[in-house]
């Protein structure tokens, strides 16, 4: 009998789900009680020749899987358990490698009145992290992540998944753990299911690229208002919106000839965005390169930032700032 199914999201990291697989098929749990799947967010044929090629030399069974109807990691991560055969449902990502006693550690703890168990999320950094890494390694104090989760599936039939409207991976784990909160489930902790997340290389100026994740928060507030203001956010991010306050100030005041009231708003752009420059290098790398970075991308992120977060406000007909 199958007790647990692991689901894998993926797309186009060969390198990333080679090593994810070798972590959970050395699993210490009976390999004819849990099973593995792989949900292909890119539909790739080279992705399932390396399932498959996985799935001949594992114990543990290993099955391919490409979600058709929509795309995303919640949209893969839906496919995943509806497919399932085990009565609990492990998720973690292709990214993340799990210990050895992973699944077993878990499933121990998934006991009793618990209707989910959250293990515990290792990020290594380097003595001097860039800003990217310092904001990866949150997720070891995250409440409720799906790299390492576990889900019995009667609850996930009950609440109904994720929500597949979270086209990128931000926010739809704090939305499942709301839908967990509001029916009233219980969510037991597992410090020692362990799952390693190193931290993927990212291109220069990867934090503005990030911004746009910003329009789910807007979707997440609107379907649970209260537990965003008590669990994400209590209030607007109002050091963004002064920062705006004083571009706009600046560009208005200057191109009116009101050149005092203008030169004060540039001072105080200048001043804002430099102590937020700062609170990101604090603690961190100060490599020129990652310097100049925070420097460059400083000036840019309220602004997108906003921008973003105003799109989602837009888009999921909801009133937030």
């Amino acid at each position: 009998m199958i007790l647990a199914t692991v689901v894998v999201p993926t797309y186009r990291r060969p390198d990333l789900l080679d090593r994810c697989l070798s972590a959970l098929v050395a699993q210490e749990f009976d390999p004819g009680a849990c099973e593995i799947i792989v949900a292909d967010d890119a539909q790739s044929e080279a992705t399932r020749r390396q399932v498959d090629l996985w799935s001949n030399r594992s114990k543990i069974p290993i099955r391919y899987l490409a979600p058709v109807a929509t795309h995303g990691p919640a949209a893969a991560r839906n496919a995943g358990w509806r497919a399932a055969r085990g009565h609990v449902i492990a998720f973690t990502d292709d990214d993340c490698i799990p210990d050895p006693r992973w699944l077993a550690e878990a499933m121990a703890t998934l006991q009793g009145d618990a209707a989910a168990v959250v293990g515990r999320v290792i990020v290594p950094l380097p003595e001097r992290p860039t800003d990217y890494e310092r904001d990866a390694a949150g997720l070891e104090k995250a409440e409720f992540v799906t790299a390492n989760c576990f889900v019995r599936r009667d609850v996930l039939e009950a609440v109904g998944g994720f929500d597949e409207r979270y086209a990128e991976a931000w926010r739809e784990d704090s939305d499942l753990h709301f839908a967990l909160l509001e029916h009233g489930y219980r969510i037991h902790r597992a410090p020692q299911a362990i799952v390693v997340h190193p931290v993927r290389s990212a291109p220069w100026g990867v934090s503005l690229r990030q911004q746009r994740k910003s329009r789910f928060n807007a979707l997440l507030y609107k379907k649970f208002p209260e537990r965003y203001r008590r669990h994400i956010r209590p209030l607007p991010p109002w050091h963004y919106y002064t920062i705006i306050t004083a571009i706009i100030t600046a560009i208005v005041t200057l191109a009116t000839g009101v050149y005092g009231i203008g030169f004060l708003a540039i001072a105080a752009w200048v001043i804002l965005t430099t102590r937020f420059c700062i609170r990101r290098l604090r603690g961190n790398s100060l490599a020129p390169r990652h310097v100049a970075e925070m420097a460059l991308t400083s000036a840019l992120i309220p602004p997108l930032s906003i921008f973003w977060r105003l799109y989602g406000a837009f888009k999921f007909r909801v009133f937030f700032l």
